[in-house]
């Protein structure tokens, strides 16, 4: 397929499913019922993190995740007591635990103390063309403290060969401003050229059938194929593709 071909095909594909009637049924939803933008970044990174498996299911615990927190993330994260970490006692989510959940409201903490938000981190640690570098620093402040070992598995790390897909979504709705009304576009210092498309299984898969990926496994390598690909039909904002991959897999079965 000629690779003009490609981009107008996905152009029309990323047009039809970035719209406000994607957001009720995705992960997404959950940040957009805040205003503030702390409460954006946490309740954002914690529906990302358990966004697998039944997408309804996903948005139900992610929402009580939310509610959890007294429906005031930051708020919560900031100023919690120990005894109020006991509320997640009841929370499981597939293999995110009670530990787990307690474990992010304690590291979130240390690095809004330590860096004065989630964006600073990200911003002060990119790459000159690419988030991935920070996903990495990410993972490192994140358990840079005292922590269980199981927590780890929620939180992907490039430097380890993961192509972070939860993380690059996240990042996706915090950075990317096109005023379509999906994405949120809240941090203003990190430019869309430099987002990583969530690679997943249907994305994966997607991509592979049009050409825009070599590698069989869904890995880092798979992912910088992908961003090559994409970044080559639009340098500036890439990962707008996202929703044309995911759209063609998910609701189209291409």
């Amino acid at each position: 397929m000629p690779e003009q071909y490609i981009k107008e095909f996905l152009e029309e594909k990323a047009d039809r499913y970035n719209t406000p009637s994607f957001i009720e049924s995705d992960p997404v939803f959950v940040p957009h019922q805040f205003s503030l933008k702390e409460d954006m970044e946490i309740s954002g990174l914690l529906a990302a993190t358990i966004a697998w498996g039944n997408r309804k299911i996903i948005l139900k615990n992610a929402i009580r995740l939310v509610k959890l927190m007294g429906d005031s993330p930051f708020d919560f994260v900031m100023n919690h007591s120990e005894q109020q970490l006991e509320r997640f006692d009841g929370f499981v989510h597939r293999t995110f635990m009670p530990v787990d959940a307690k474990y992010f409201i304690t590291a979130l903490k240390h690095i809004y103390s330590k860096w004065g938000g989630l964006e600073r981190l990200f911003a002060n640690s990119c790459g000159p063309d690419s988030v991935l570098p920070a996903i990495t620093r990410f993972h490192e402040e994140f358990f840079s403290i005292p922590h269980p070992a199981r927590a780890r598995k929620h939180v992907s790390n490039p430097a380890k060969g993961s192509p972070a897909k939860r993380i690059n979504m996240w990042l996706r709705w915090m950075v990317r401003n096109d005023n379509r009304g999906v994405d949120l576009g809240v941090w203003k210092s990190i430019p869309p050229s430099r987002l990583s498309c969530p690679l997943d299984l249907h994305t994966g898969n997607v991509a592979r059938k049009l050409g825009l990926i070599n590698q069989k496994q869904n890995n880092l390598r798979a992912l910088n194929e992908l961003d090559t690909s994409l970044r080559s039909m639009d340098r500036d904002d890439p990962v707008k593709y996202d929703f044309a991959l995911f759209g063609l897999g998910i609701f189209e079965g291409f």
